[in-house]
């Protein structure tokens, strides 16, 4: 499932940057009526429940064109967000 940035705060300055969903995530139960529990990343403080208004089905894409790689979510460490950076690239003039 993917979980919308609705009510999720970084410590960006803007919200324009931010990833507009997080995830995918699986649900490890059902609570009630409309809300979920879902496997959040260990470094995330947050309450793991949503309610499915929060929540998109994930969805296999229809053409291989469409196919992008997941973008890992970033890690929180110590309230702030943490990214691993596998290579730097020499920036070219």
């Amino acid at each position: 499932m993917w979980l919308e940035n609705k009510n999720i705060h970084s410590n960006r300055l803007s919200k324009k940057p931010d990833q507009r969903r997080y995830g995918p995530f699986r649900i490890s139960k059902n609570i009630s009526l409309g809300a979920f529990q879902l496997e959040l990343l260990e470094g995330w403080i947050i309450y793991n429940v949503f309610n499915e208004d929060l929540l998109t089905k994930c969805k296999a894409p229809q053409f291989k064109e469409h196919h992008m790689d997941l973008v890992p979510p970033s890690a929180i460490i110590n309230k702030e967000e943490e990214n691993k950076v596998e290579e730097v690239q020499k920036h070219r003039k």
